[in-house]
């Protein structure tokens, strides 16, 4: 069987080819129902039934407004008609470059007389003059599909149409002989504590939650640092546990995986008070605390806290402060601090922590400030992105590195995305069913958690290493209970 081609979705398909080429056959087998727009359908809709040709031109008509809606809307659009008319061809090309989609087109190159003889099979074929004026027609389509400016010609070979990320990374086939990266780390971010049995189950849940990551193979749990819920996530009266004190309970109930929160808002406590907090976890976890630190950016949060909200530069200074600080307050001594912003008179706290040296993170991909910060003081930086943005910062990250005098190789570059996995198409589809809001387009979904099998996760990962990542941490989009981890599992199994 040939290796499968990535659509990135969305994108638009365009069928070219005569009766009797395959075409409707092909695209049932490949493509879900709602995103096959059939020009034989829309006859039964205009006409007295799909093979009405009297209803062929008001039929095409319908079909043209109903690929315009489609593209207007970025919906993901299977032309499924002869496409032979390079007039039409080209505007649903053009449509398709105006929303920013790519558009591809699929040439059926069957035989004439294979298309003869499954016109005659039909119960009511295409009269013979129009379909040897249709073949006629594909042998100059043939020839001006290549130059016609569609992203790619493909041949009626298999497709799948997937997140435009897992479209231009890996296939699950080329990684199966490769070598799984040397040291690469995974982990669980839990950003939401709505069980289905609520606030009474939280404990419970979270525990068997803890407990199946460590089973799982995960090498850390982080937690977000907030007072409620982001707007980016959920709704801000949902249940949402305070950071650290959650931290402490998953200490006591994992044996493993390092503990932090990604990341501690810069501006959410005494600095010195949170070197005391991060001290106290990594004893109590027996030595397994991160500290992650960030700029802090919910200024609503703030307010409604009664929390101050110090402007940007003050808050980088703050952040310049605290990592300088908070490796003096968990060493030996007790040292006086004075920063740009920060004061402490006697950095001391008992127990110092078991770490010799609990890694820093700081979160956030700004690439003059930020990850300057990150070469400077931290053991890794954590940032967002596809793969593209990654390397990018990747290569920022190590020349501040350098112009800091600091080797690249002390600073490890973490990767945070919400990930949807399922084991084949059929269970990621039904994921994205489950868990998309009743007003989300199911492309749009799956493009913004990463929907994919674990063979697309597996080439996604091997991608974020190519370009440097260590670390990699995932969000499990709909997390109800610790089977939800199980693929997620087959995905840290495979690079193990």
């Amino acid at each position: 069987m040939p290796p499968e081609s990535k659509l990135p979705a969305p994108c638009v398909v365009v069928l070219v080819g005569p009766s009797g080429a395959g075409k409707s056959t092909w695209a049932a087998a490949q493509f879900r129902p709602e995103l096959v727009v059939s020009s034989d359908r829309l006859r039964a809709v205009v006409g007295a039934s799909e093979d009405d040709i009297s209803a062929s031109t008001d039929a095409l008509r319908l079909l043209d407004e109903i690929i315009a809606a489609r593209i207007g809307r970025r919906l993901t659009t299977v032309v499924d008609s002869t496409g032979l008319d390079p007039v039409r061809r080209r505007a649903w090309l053009a449509l398709a470059r105006s929303a920013g989609i790519p558009c591809f087109a699929v040439g059926f190159d069957t035989p004439a007389e294979q298309c003869r003889a499954r016109n005659r099979a039909r119960p009511k074929p295409v009269p013979a003059d129009v379909l040897s004026a249709q073949l006629r027609s594909w042998t100059q389509a043939r020839a001006d599909l290549p130059g016609e400016g569609f992203d790619e010609v493909l041949a009626p070979e298999p497709v799948r149409v997937v997140p435009p990320e897992f479209a231009v990374v890996r296939t699950g086939a080329s990684t199966a002989t490769s070598e799984p990266p040397a040291g690469l780390r995974f982990g669980l971010h839990i950003g939401t504590f709505t069980p289905p049995g609520g606030s009474a189950s939280l404990a419970a849940w979270l525990e068997e939650i803890a407990v199946g990551a460590e089973e799982a193979g995960f090498d850390a749990i982080y937690v977000m640092d907030h007072f409620r819920q982001i707007p980016q996530v959920g709704r801000p009266w949902e249940d949402f546990l305070e950071s650290y004190t959650t931290l402490s309970y998953l200490a006591a109930v994992t044996s493993r995986v390092r503990l932090g929160a990604l990341v501690t808002g810069i501006s959410h406590r005494n600095v010195a008070h949170l070197g005391k907090i991060v001290a106290s976890l990594d004893v109590l976890s027996g030595g397994r605390a991160v500290c992650g630190l960030g700029l802090a950016w919910f200024e609503q949060e703030h307010r409604a806290w009664g929390l101050d909200f110090p402007s940007t530069a003050t808050r980088y200074a703050m952040l310049e402060d605290a990592l300088r600080l908070l490796p003096m307050l968990w060493g030996p001594g007790s040292p006086s601090f004075e920063g740009a912003v920060l004061r402490v008179p006697e950095a001391v706290g008992y127990p110092r922590p078991l770490q010799a040296h609990i890694p820093i993170t700081v979160g956030g991909g700004g690439e003059r400030r930020t990850l300057r910060l990150a070469a400077q003081y931290a053991d890794a930086a954590n940032v967002l992105g596809d793969v593209g943005t990654v390397a990018r910062k990747a290569q920022v990250l190590r020349r501040h590195c350098l112009d800091v005098g600091r080797d690249p190789e002390q600073v490890a570059l973490s990767h945070l995305s919400t990930v949807l996995v399922g084991h084949d198409d059929t269970q990621v589809a039904e994921l994205i069913e489950r868990h998309r809001g009743r007003h989300q387009d199911p492309a749009r979904y799956a493009a913004a958690n990463h929907a994919g099998t674990v063979p697309d996760h597996v080439g996604r990962v091997r991608s974020l290493v190519d370009v440097g990542v260590g670390e990699v941490v995932v969000r499990v989009a709909g997390l109800e209970r610790v089977a939800d981890l199980e693929p997620m599992a087959g995905v840290i199994a495979a690079l193990r």
